[in-house]
C-alpha cells in the first residue's frame, strides 16, 4: 500500500479548471465528484485507493468530443504531472486504468489487485448508466450537448451503436457489487434510450 498523496491541492485546482470548461456538460467536475464519492463508498474494496483516486481525477482531463485519443492524452498528462511523485510501475498502472476507460474493457494487467482496482474504476465511470431514469435522461441530454456539432441522423446512429455494444455484453459491470446495484437498471435505461433513438 502506498501512502503518498498523488493529487495535492495545487493539482486538484489545475485539474478542476480543465473540468470546468464551458463545453463540458457531462464530463465535468460533477462527474469526477460522483466517482470520488463512489471510491470513498467502496474504499474497503480498493487495494490502492490513491492510484484509483489519481485515475479518477485524470481520466477525462483531456476531453474533446471531436477527438479519438482523449484517454491516451489524459493518461499521458497523468504520467507527466505525477512524474516523480510515485514509482514508475504505479504510474503505469494509473495510465493503464485511464486508457481502459476508452473501451471499458479490463486492461491487461498482470497483477490481480491492480486488475480488481481497474474493474472498480471502470464500474464507477459507468455507474450513471444504472442511475434513476431522470438522472440517466439528464446524462444523455448532457452528452448530446457535448456532441452538439454532430447532425441528428449521425448522432442517432452513433449513439445507438454505443448502446447496442453495451447491451450486447454478458455483463455491463465488471464487479459483483456494481452488477448487483446497477446492472438491471442500466439495461432498462439503455433499452429505453435505444428504442427512442430507433423510433426517431
Amino acid at each position: 500500500m502506498e501512502n503518498e498523496t498523488l493529487i495535492d491541492d495545487a493539482l486538484k485546482a489545475e485539474l478542476a479548471a480543465l473540468y470546468q470548461a464551458g463545453d463540458r456538460h457531462y464530463h465535468n467536475l460533477a462527474h469526477i465528484e460522483a466517482m470520488l464519492a463512489l471510491a470513498a463508498e467502496y474504499r474497503h474494496l480498493l487495494h490502492d485507493p490513491g492510484a484509483v483516486e489519481a485515475a479518477i481525477w485524470f481520466h477525462d482531463a483531456i476531453y474533446d468530443s471531436r477527438a479519438k485519443d482523449n484517454e491516451a492524452r489524459s493518461a499521458a498528462l497523468a504520467e507527466e504531472k505525477l512524474a516523480g511523485r510515485t514509482r514508475t510501475e504505479r504510474l503505469q498502472r494509473i495510465a493503464s486504468m485511464i486508457n481502459a476507460t476508452a473501451t471499458h474493457q479490463l486492461p491487461p494487467l498482470d497483477d490481480e489487485k491492480a486488475t480488481s482496482d481497474a474493474a472498480l474504476l471502470l464500474d464507477m465511470d459507468l455507474s450513471i448508466l444504472g442511475a434513476e431514469p431522470d438522472a440517466f435522461d439528464a446524462y444523455e441530454t448532457a452528452v448530446r450537448r457535448e456532441y452538439g456539432w454532430v447532425e441528428e441522423p449521425m448522432w442517432r446512429a452513433g449513439r445507438a451503436a454505443v448502446l447496442r455494444n453495451f447491451l450486447g455484453r454478458a455483463q455491463i459491470f465488471h464487479t459483483a457489487e456494481f452488477q448487483a446495484r446497477f446492472e438491471r437498471k442500466a439495461r432498462q435505461n439503455m433499452e429505453r434510450s435505444l428504442a427512442k433513438l430507433e423510433a426517431g
